[in-house]
Formats: structure tokens, sequence, C-alpha cells
């Protein structure tokens, strides 16, 4: 056999091993007395594995937890506006481009 056949042949067998470990959790879940008869540990609390985490429908991402932050409390003395604050308006004595060119030059 070439190497290029024995690279096909692991292929083929670790796809055909995931493709059953698949099914058979898929099975499993569905029949629960022969997920129990597998391993008596299932009906633990704390228990996890392939069969419960499709059952549960959580076996693409973990729940988060839900943080609940309390807010910061607001500063207790509180600064006024400086009463000499006062607006300034910037006024222009011309502009670059106020007129247009002459209409005869």
């Amino acid at each position: 056999m070439s190497p290029s056949n024995d690279r096909r042949l692991l292929r083929a067998l670790t796809a055909a091993g995931c493709i059953g470990a698949l099914i058979l959790a898929l099975v499993l879940s569905a029949v629960p007395q022969w997920h129990e008869e597998l391993h008596g540990v299932s009906g633990a609390a704390n228990h996890e594995c392939a069969v419960t985490l499709l059952t549960s429908g959580n076996y693409q991402h973990t729940p988060n937890v839900a943080i609940s932050l309390a807010p910061p409390t607001p500063p207790t003395t509180f600064a006024p506006a400086s009463a000499s604050f006062q607006l300034v308006s910037a006024h222009l004595e011309f502009s670059l481009l106020e007129h247009a060119p002459p209409a005869v030059s």
C-alpha cells in the first residue's frame, strides 16, 4: 500500500469513528435506560457526559452566569458651575470664501 492509501484509510476510520460516536450519543440520549446501564452515575446532579449535554441542549456553549453588580454610588459633593463663566463668541472680520471671483477678469 502506498502512503496516500494509508492516509485515506486513516481518514476514513477517523470519520467513521466520529460519526459512530455521535450516533451512539444520540441513541443513548433517546433511550435513557441504556444510558443508565452504560454507567450508573447518570442520575447524579453533577454528571456531565456527551449524552447529558445532548439531552439538555447545551453542547454548543456553556451557559453564562448572570453577573449583577450594584451601580456605583454617586459623589456626595456637587461642584456648581463657576459664576465667572462667560460664553465667548468669535466674530470674524472677513471670510476667504465669502465672494466669488470677479465676473469679468
